[in-house]
């Protein structure tokens, strides 16, 4: 029965691939091989499937190559993208730090100006009152006068008629009104002396009256100019410390506490500004003064975060092109081990990428770790400490002072690595917290 099935099988494929005979002559004999037509097709099968498997690996390989080369393009775009942003953003921070530097200068000029113009001010109203002191005296002084002029005129009268009644001539009493009319005269031109002297020290106090009320509308304009000044300062400490205050909460820290610390680091001379204070005891600030104080405050607190970012780990540790091969929290061990808790994240890309420092510190473990490979510990301020494992080379030594953007290792995959990657770790107080929340708030605000 196998024997026909073979038979019949042979005659179907034997209309493709007719029996051949391969001759094989040598010095003594002739032979031949005998190729069914099965044999044939077995083999023009092998050989069809073993070229169409060499087209397919070589079209997947050159797939993968092109899609590879596309990846490492749009990296660098990105890249190129993402240090643009930041210069930009940098230029667009020391512009408004400088504009902010400006307006405190006019703000102090302004004050200059204020405190010339209340001097003025009040020396102005001291001769007013003096003024109206002399206006008031010679009044005074003028209404005596006249008061005693009548009397003398009245005295006259009698005095005359009582020497005519008692000596019966006027003679005596006619000198004496001459020297009582004479003593009237000058009365009356030193009366009329001071009248003029009065209308001049009048025209003097409207004048200075005059002054005092232009000099009131000056500092009335000058406050209302102060008024603006101080809401658009206002305005921009506002706007500048809102994402500030935002970054340092998103990144799990408490800004109060930071800004302490901070402060504790940078309390001496040249350090933070600091606000009015009076010197006159029994006196109170004014609204400006107050207003000016909160502005100042505003302008200490934006300058302590600006130290507090440059000293926490605000940065990303590679620079060169790279993907995110595995995230902070609980997954599945890559080396079959279960499920566990991954304490940082992974940077993967070419051996021996250089790896760089995320904020100034000191170096406190550079060698070998177990499973972390090669690694390196910085210390920075506020308890922060940051890790980097798997390294193929380690540039820095233990103790060795570092800052942002220095270089400390190499990429690579010692210890339990599965592939080149970085390990990236930050912790808090010894508790390791999500290093792209830091890496998320700076690109949010810089």
């Amino acid at each position: 029965m196998l024997k026909r099935l073979s038979y019949r099988i042979n005659g179907v494929v034997g209309r493709y691939f007719p029996e051949q005979r391969l001759f094989l002559k040598s010095d003594n004999d002739t032979r031949f091989i005998r190729l069914a037509p099965m044999t044939q097709a077995v083999a023009v099968s092998g050989a069809a499937l073993f070229l169409g498997w060499t087209i397919l690996a070589t079209s997947i390989l050159l797939i993968e190559s092109i899609s590879a080369g596309s990846g490492r393009d749009q990296a660098q775009r990105q890249q190129v993208l993402y240090e643009a942003r930041l210069n930009a953003l940098s230029a667009d921070r020391d512009l408004r730090a400088e504009e902010a530097a400006r307006a405190q200068e006019r703000f102090n000029l302004a004050l200059k100006e204020v405190s010339e113009m209340q001097g003025r001010l009040l020396a102005s109203e001291d001769g007013r009152r003096e003024l109206e002191t002399g206006v008031d005296v010679i009044q005074s002084t003028l209404r005596r006068t006249i008061k005693e002029r009548d009397e003398a005129r009245t005295e006259k009268t009698m005095l005359t008629a009582s020497l005519q009644a008692e000596t019966g001539s006027g003679r005596t009493g006619e000198s004496r009104a001459r020297d009582a009319s004479s003593t009237v005269e000058i009365l009356a031109e030193a009366l009329a002396g001071i009248a003029e002297q009065r209308d001049s020290i009048a025209m003097v106090a409207m004048a200075a009256k005059d002054e005092t009320d232009a000099i009131a509308a000056q500092k009335r304009a000058l406050e209302t100019k102060n008024d603006v000044i101080f809401a658009k300062l206002e305005e921009a400490v506002t706007i500048s410390m809102e994402p500030l205050d935002k970054m340092f909460r998103s990144a799990g820290m408490s800004p109060d506490d930071l800004l302490k610390s901070v402060r504790r680091g940078y309390s001496g001379q040249g350090g933070p500004l600091t606000p009015f204070s009076l010197s006159t005891k029994g006196e109170t600030l004014s609204n400006d003064e107050i207003r000016a104080n909160a502005i100042l405050q505003g302008l200490d607190r934006m300058n302590l975060y600006r130290l507090a970012a440059a000293k926490s780990p605000f940065a990303i540790p590679i620079k060169s092109a790279f993907r995110f091969t595995s995230g902070f929290g609980y997954r599945r061990d890559p080396k079959g081990a279960g499920t566990r808790m991954h304490a940082g994240t992974d940077f993967a890309g070419a051996y021996g990428t250089p790896i760089y420092a995320t904020a100034d510190g000191v170096v406190t473990y550079a060698g070998w770790n177990s499973g972390y490979g090669r690694q390196v510990k910085i210390q920075h301020e506020f308890g922060i400490e940051t890790s980097y494992a798997h390294q193929s080379n380690i540039r820095v030594k233990v103790g060795q002072r570092v800052s942002r953007g220095d270089r400390i290792g190499d990429m690579g995959n010692s210890g339990r690595s599965t592939g080149t990657h970085l390990h990236y770790e930050v912790r808090i107080g010894g508790k390791p917290v999500n290093p792209m929340t830091f890496i998320k708030a700076a690109t949010d605000v810089f």
